[in-house]
């Protein structure tokens, strides 16, 4: 059962209550737990470095000469700012294919501060402002680089979409038979199983398996690429230094690698709240000696921790129960 884990506060009433499943593993055993630690549920975009290795397999980074940013948008659930949508552009321009192949729909970009340029300059969303953008391009590289028909290539019955299946199967060390799938927000499979296994992939993220360690290099290296301005992972890659890795995914999922000491944690917000996030990630790890009181302040100054009306008075606040 999910446990309580975040409480918000207006003045000193508890006003909303968040619940957790949480479980951080080493050497594949688990050093903690809170709530369920084979919580199931799906991976959504936490899934994304795993997604971008049948690219990397196929040759790809050598193929189209894709450096550190480029593979770090690869990962991502970007923004949508400007360097963001350049930087897939490259992609493509590398790739020597139109961006009309994105078949992930358009979206408006997350970041608030390039979604109030736009409509303020009246530039229409595009598929490039997709979170999901970079992943999609990773998708169509592999495509591209194993001859295989784009047409309908986010199908679950595609070849490229079973090719993720497997590749998600291997490293969460699960029967691909025993995955849940569903569709995701951006029209692709996405998966569903314990978080248990989601913090075993993650683990191998600070392996030396092929391609773990270049994948987790242009993450940490180029944090904005994997989010973006104001966003957790960023802020916990930029303040850890490049020794936590960190990837949100959708309704509130949360998996991170510590590179130094190799283990993996893996978060599912029962409410899907992403505001609850902000509120554990930090003191999560500062609790169980992950980072130190120093970078416990950097990373909080910089979240949104207070609630505030909308004349900008602080009415409320979060506490953490560890």
């Amino acid at each position: 059962m999910s446990v309580e884990l975040v409480h918000v506060y207006r003045n000193n009433l508890v006003e909303s209550i968040h619940r957790f499943d949480v479980v951080a593993v080493k050497n594949s055993e688990i050093i903690f737990s809170y709530g369920d630690p084979y919580k199931e549920t799906f991976w959504r975009s936490s899934a994304k470095p795993f997604q971008v290795i049948p690219f990397l397999e196929s040759g790809g980074r050598k193929a189209y000469d894709i450096y550190g940013e480029e593979l770090a948008l690869m990962t991502s659930s970007h923004g949508g700012e400007e360097e963001h949508v350049k930087t897939v552009k490259s992609i493509f321009k590398k790739m020597k294919v139109s961006t009309d192949l994105l078949d992930c729909g358009t979206s408006a970009p997350m970041y608030s501060g390039e979604f109030k340029r736009m409509i303020k300059e009246n530039l229409p969303f595009t598929p490039l402002n997709n979170p999901c953008s970079g992943k999609h391009s990773a998708m169509i590289g592999y495509g591209l680089l194993n001859n295989i028909d784009l047409d309908n290539y986010i199908d679950k019955d595609h070849p490229i979409q079973k090719k993720m299946l497997s590749v998600v199967a291997d490293y969460t060390d699960m029967d691909k038979d025993k995955i849940h799938i569903a569709i995701d927000g951006c029209g692709v499979p996405v998966f569903g199983l314990p978080i248990y296994n989601m913090a075993l992939a993650y683990e191998k993220l600070s392996s030396d398996k092929p391609f773990m360690k270049e994948i987790s290099k242009a993450m940490t290296t180029h944090p904005y690429y994997v989010a973006g301005t104001g966003r957790l992972d960023t802020i916990i890659m930029e303040e850890t230094k490049c020794r936590i890795l960190a990837k949100l995914g959708a309704e509130s999922v949360y998996c991170m690698t510590d590179l130094k000491n190799k283990l993996a944690i893996a978060i599912k917000t029962e409410d899907g709240a992403y505001r609850a996030l902000d509120a554990l990630v930090p003191d999560l790890l500062f609790h169980h000696d992950l980072i130190d009181e120093i970078e416990l302040k950097a990373i909080k100054a910089r979240l949104p921790l207070q609630i505030k009306n909308h004349r900008k008075e602080i009415v409320g606040t979060y506490k953490t129960l560890l």
